[in-house]
């Protein structure tokens, strides 16, 4: 049986970042990434925003709070190294009316909390210099917030792992996953081989359930199983009335944060998610959906017309079961007999924009077991 230092199951953004920081910090280790598709990114990571957050949403000490402003800086700065297209469009989160200013004050604080950078309230007048075509009394003024490419990314992650001897397995599904004295042994689909691995990286996504169902982790009682919130976009097909982001106050508990308006690196509008939560992940759009987010949008954008909504993607987010605002659950799992088991849960966004603070966080729970 071959043996192997490190195994990450999952070829996602996370996944990727993973191989690339352990590649780097790590580079005589054997490392091993496993995907079930034929190309990696092919789920949530292609299927989102691609927005770069700030850190304003989550609650203070949170580690979504923390490792979005911790990635927000690191993301940049290796954009800036590699070169991946982004911009820093900025962003506001609009108040429509008087109702809303306390719960955009609470939003603004917390940001503040979580020592986002550069935020500012600013009224009417200043919103409409910003951005003329935007409605409302007041918004919060993230400059820092920005899009990014998220292919070219991932792309990135791919080739400077796979070029520090990082293994890629594409379109093989795990389908073993057993504890033994040595490590983890691992079997695929399609292959009549197993390895083992000292150490195991949960890094699947939507199929985090799925793992650790095979290591006869009960998703229910570990606090971590799913649920799939399905997520669709329109474009506007047109010249867009607005050049940065803009976003409503978001849904209460963080079920998402509203239908808002982004405008991609070649100019174009998009506007979504919405929250639709799902059994089965299904990728389709729904053209009746198109009335919903123009009214949605028009609320907060002058001179939009509906014929312009055209559907465009949708995505699946990775929603931990339960009330209330869930965080990240990134946890070695040595305490439930698992040592060496690094599992990565409801890593939903903001995972774009902490992906390599999560890559940091989880290189040191691996430099800690194999030290």
């Amino acid at each position: 049986m071959d043996k192997i230092d490190i195994t990450i199951g999952g070829g996602g953004v996370i996944g990727l970042a993973v191989a690339y920081l352990l590649s780097l910090h790590l580079p005589d280790r054997s490392i091993l990434l496993i995907e079930k598709n034929h190309k990696y990114g092919q789920e949530t990571s292609s299927h989102n925003s691609e927005v770069i957050h700030s850190g304003i949403y989550y609650p203070k000490d949170s580690l979504k709070a923390r490792l979005c402003v911790e990635g927000l800086r690191a993301l940049y700065d290796f954009c800036k190294k590699f070169q991946i297209p982004y911009r820093r469009t900025g962003k506001l989160i609009v108040a429509l009316d008087n109702s809303e200013i306390p719960a955009l004050e609470n939003f603004y604080q917390k940001g503040i909390s979580n020592n986002a950078p550069d935020l500012e309230i600013i009224g009417r007048n200043e919103v409409r210099k910003l951005e003329p075509c935007v409605k409302g009394i007041a918004a919060i003024y993230s400059p820092s917030t920005g899009i990014i490419d998220s292919h070219s990314l991932m792309s990135c992650f791919h080739n400077q792992a796979k070029m520090r001897n990082v293994m890629f397995v594409f379109g093989r599904e795990i389908n073993y996953l057993n504890k033994s004295p040595e490590g983890y042994t691992v079997g695929v689909t399609g292959e009549d081989f197993k390895i083992l691995s000292r150490v195991f990286i949960n890094a699947s996504g939507l199929g985090t359930d799925y793992i650790q169902n095979l290591l006869g982790i009960d998703p229910l009682k570990n606090n971590s199983k799913l649920r799939l919130c399905k997520g669709s976009y329109f474009s506007y097909q047109g010249k867009s009335p607005v050049n940065m982001l803009v976003y409503p106050l978001p849904h209460e508990g963080l079920s998402g944060l509203g239908v808002h308006a982004t405008v991609d690196l070649s100019g174009r509008l998009r506007f979504g998610p919405d929250v639709e939560f799902v059994d089965s992940v299904n990728y389709n759009v729904d053209v009746g959906k198109a009335v919903n987010f123009f009214n949605s949008a028009a609320k907060m954008i002058d001179g939009l017309e509906l014929h312009r909504f055209q559907p465009d993607l949708a995505g699946i987010r990775p929603k931990l079961c339960g009330t209330g605002i869930r965080d990240f659950m990134i946890i070695h799992e040595a305490a439930s007999g698992l040592e060496g088991f690094i599992n990565l849960t409801g890593i939903e966004s903001p995972g774009l924009t902490s992906c390599l603070s999560i890559a940091e966080m989880v290189r040191k729970m691996v430099y800690e077991y194999l030290f």
